[in-house]
This record gives C-alpha cells, structure tokens and sequence, in this order.
C-alpha cells in the first residue's frame, strides 16, 4: 500500500503517514502538497484531489531525542535488512514457525540494555540456541555491530517508496548508514 512521505518545513524526511492522513494535513493547511502520483487521485463525493506521495509540512516540527532513540522491532529488523545476524538468513528463508526476533548481545539477565547498541535481529532459532548467554559463551557473534539509525522511519520503509519520493529520502538514508 502506498505511502505518503512527510517532510518537515526544513525539507528533512520525518516518516510516511496512511495516504488519507497526508490528505488530511493538506486540507487542514498544515502541509502542502510536493509531488503527487501522476495517474491516481483520491475522488470523494463532491470533490476529487490530486493523490500525494510527499507533502511538506508548513511549521518545523522538532523531533525529541528521546523519541528517536526509542528501539522498536520494525525499526530493528529495518535497520539490519530483515536478517538474522547470527545465521545470515533473511525473514523469506525462515521456515514457517519461526520469525524474527529482537536479541540482546549483552543478555538483560547479565545487565544488558535494550538499547540500539545492544540490540540485533535474530531468527527465533538463533536467539533460542544463544539464550541468555554472552556471544563468546556460545561463540555467537552478530555480522554487524548494533548502532542507533538516525532516519529510523525513512529505514523503515525506504524498501516500499515511490521513485518521486526517493530524492527526497535517499542523501538522509546514505548519511544514516555511514554515521551508524
């Protein structure tokens, strides 16, 4: 399903928003619309209108800290490409009982934290077999180091996006990659 991307009034990418919802903020003269889908519109009773695919906020909103730095598991399974990072395998080579996991590298039994530099992407297998161990007690080590995204909504979903909204998405996610 399409999305909307929304840029704040500085132009920097904050996320995608249900199509209705970009709508919404346009008719409410909180956003303006920046590229729209050339052959689709969104018709209603009395009126149609042009299908948004990236609108811009009209006020700069400031994205707390705090709010970003929060770890989810759609975030985390974005950030590390929908790959266990024990075995190597991706969500569409799991066999049917097993899915992705969040795992911690430090265990939280042994004092670790649920935080971005702790936290990986794990099959249910791996992080079964790891449990509450340490990496080097079961000579389990993540292919990559855990790190805390910066554009985690643009990761999240940069995969679905429209070619129109990939301008605007692609200079913030290559950042993104190289800081993290």
């Amino acid at each position: 399903m399409a999305q909307t991307l929304i840029l704040n009034a500085s132009t920097e990418p904050l996320t995608f928003v249900p199509v209705k919802r970009a709508l919404i903020l346009v008719l409410k003269e909180k956003a303006e619309v920046v590229e729209t889908h050339v052959s689709k519109r969104i018709r209603t009773e009395k009126r149609d209108y042009p299908y948004p695919l990236v609108i811009r906020l009209v006020k700069y909103v400031e994205i707390p800290r705090r709010f970003r730095s929060m770890v989810s598991n759609a975030v985390l399974f974005a950030r590390d490409h929908y790959t266990c990072q024990y075995c190597g395998r991706h969500k569409s080579e799991l066999k049917r009982k097993e899915r992705l996991t969040r795992e911690h590298v430090k265990p939280v039994s042994k004092g670790g934290t649920d935080t971005w530099d702790n936290v990986t992407t794990a099959c249910s297998t791996c992080n079964h077999k790891k449990g509450d161990k340490l990496p080097y007690e079961v000579r389990m080590y993540p292919k990559a180091t855990p790190f805390e995204p910066r554009y985690i909504a643009l990761i999240l979903l940069s995969d679905q996006m429209d070619e129109k909204q990939r301008p605007y998405i692609e200079p913030f996610i290559k950042t993104a990659m190289q800081t993290g």
